[in-house]
């Protein structure tokens, strides 16, 4: 296999490129790098990566204008995708799984529900946009969510994309959206609308995943809250022997 890199250094990778190959290739030549770079949003190949544990990302950017008179202005956006595949990945395994005391408590007044029917898109859709709105565009991009929408909606595709939603009283107050590979589930992006919800949310989202037999939660990049849940930093060698051990067996989802 032929690596290819961009001018700047990063990795790219092509429809044609085998993702899990390329992964482990990365592991193999000591790649310090934690992006690649692809043009291609194609669904089919966006789950590839996906299986082969990279979290895609995207970012856009304004073309400049060849006008020849070096005018400066812009020709509109163009995007490209940016596949992650972290140096330390933040994972849960359930036996390590810690529920906050001061969220606990709470709990009684909220229903998780997730988008258990592969043609039921209203809450996948609801918390796309939501989590869209949230944090902004930067990297979740509408070419990007125009295909995670895709894959969602073609059962034949290695992976699923799926949302958690946290109601009280019948309205939305927090949600997550993820991807499941196997039988691990890749947390992407999420929201609350009232305090302590998002908190909440993940302890629940926590039970579901536990109780559903999934092999452990990728949380992706570690961050401190997802300390306290009991998740732990893995390097990315064996995080890659973790997701590809039992990979075609999927956990029971209710």
């Amino acid at each position: 296999m032929i690596l290819r890199y961009t001018s700047g250094g990063y990795l790219y990778i092509s429809a044609e490129d085998d993702p899990r190959a390329i992964a482990c290739a990365m592991v193999e030549t000591g790649y310090d790098k934690e992006f690649c770079i692809t043009e291609n949003f194609a669904p089919d190949f966006i789950a590839r990566l996906m299986a082969a544990g990279f979290l895609v990302m995207s970012m856009g950017f304004d073309e400049p204008m060849d006008d020849g008179a070096g005018s400066g202005e812009k020709s509109g956006l163009i995007y490209i995708l940016t596949p992650k595949l972290h140096l330390e990945r933040s994972i849960i395994f359930f036996e390590h799984f810690h529920e906050p005391r001061s969220a606990r408590r709470l709990i009684p007044q909220y229903e998780l529900r997730t988008d258990r029917e592969p043609g039921d898109f209203s809450l996948f859709d609801s918390v796309l946009e939501r989590c869209a709105t949230v944090h902004g565009e930067d990297w979740l991009t509408p070419p990007l969510r125009e295909s995670f929408r895709q894959i969602r909606a073609n059962p034949g595709c290695p992976v699923r994309p799926i949302a958690f939603g946290l109601y009280r009283e019948g309205r939305l107050a927090a949600g997550e959206f993820g991807v499941i590979a196997g039988k691990v589930y890749t947390s992407y992006s999420g929201y609350y609308d009232e305090d302590s919800a998002g908190t909440v949310q993940l302890i629940l989202t926590g039970r579901y995943l536990r109780d559903a037999g999934f092999a452990f939660w990728d949380l992706g990049m570690p961050l401190e809250y997802k300390t306290r849940l009991g998740a732990r930093g893995v390097e990315r060698g064996k995080f890659l022997e973790l997701i590809y051990k039992d990979d075609e067996r999927q956990p029971s989802l209710s």
